[in-house]
């Protein structure tokens, strides 16, 4: 399923040699991304501590590696250095970010819905 992506946000590749091309383990990794990602967002509020701040960047980036979302994984970094910054900062460092994590889940979104159309052909 590597050639499904809309924007190139996911090596699909990357991921399916990580789960091994088996399509329920990789819907169950990208289930877990998207949920989880949701959270992350939220604790990276500009006004969160720098702990919270640092730890949700660097737990979004290490979940952006592993499915091979480079450019999230990068935007995270950045913020993850920046969790001493002050609040206008990391604001400005949500943008991209953002911009990034909606990359990547129009992706799984695009990956689910060609997964749903084998689906009706088989």
């Amino acid at each position: 399923m590597a050639r499904r992506d809309l924007s190139g946000a996911i090596d699909f590749a990357h991921l399916e040699t990580y789960t091994g091309a088996d399509p329920d383990l990789t819907e169950e990794v990208l289930s877990i991304f998207v949920e989880q990602s949701s959270l992350w967002m939220r604790l990276l509020a500009p006004n969160a501590p720098a702990t919270s701040w640092r730890d949700a960047a660097h737990t979004m980036k290490g979940a952006a590696l592993g499915i091979g979302a480079q450019a999230l994984a990068r935007a995270c970094g950045e913020a993850e250095v920046q969790a001493e910054a002050s609040p206008g900062a990391r604001a400005a460092l949500l943008d991209p970010l953002q911009t990034a994590l909606d990359a990547v889940l129009s992706d799984i979104a695009a990956w689910r819905h060609e997964l749903a159309l084998r689906s009706l052909k088989g």
